[in-house]
């Protein structure tokens, strides 16, 4: 897993959507946070420079700093919204999506409007934190990755 500069953001590597409308996480990613162990996966918009969604599941969510957004949206927490369809909670979207054991999932072209990334968008796997990994669509990382010397695998 290459790291951008030196004591940069982690990469585990770069996911594109596909023509099927899915995106298949890197291994790294996958086991890491353990993201499969659920069968469901939380998206959470991402933020104004790296764009894209962040990606959790109920396990890691639900006790952590942010997880009052489970706590308060009972429809969200209990998957009882229809997969992919955004609430909004303190500026962020969020919603939830099934997940394959292999670490893929299925997009709709609505989500891909809200999320503002299309086929063929190469999205950057960043390691963000102990809850949560990024798959950013824009910024400067991915400016970095694409100039970047080593090796980074795509999925």
């Amino acid at each position: 897993m290459p790291q951008m500069n030196k004591g940069g953001k982690f990469i585990f590597g770069i996911s594109i959507l596909r023509d099927n409308l899915s995106i298949q996480f890197p291994t790294q990613a996958i086991e890491e946070y353990d993201i499969t162990s659920e069968g469901k996966v939380f998206l959470i918009s991402g933020s104004k420079t790296t764009g894209g969604f962040v990606v959790t599941r109920k396990g890691m969510l639900y006790d952590s700093k942010i997880g009052n957004i489970l706590k308060d949206t009972a429809q969200l927490c209990n998957y009882e919204l229809p997969q992919g369809k955004f609430v909004k909670y303190k500026g962020r979207l969020y919603c939830w999506l099934s997940i394959s054991t292999n670490g893929k999932i299925q997009f709709t072209s609505d989500m891909m409007n809200t999320l503002e990334i299309n086929i063929g968008h190469k999205l950057l796997s960043i390691r963000s934190s102990n809850i949560a990994f990024t798959m950013g669509a824009k910024g400067p990382l991915l400016e970095k990755a694409e100039n970047f010397d080593g090796e980074i695998e795509i999925y």
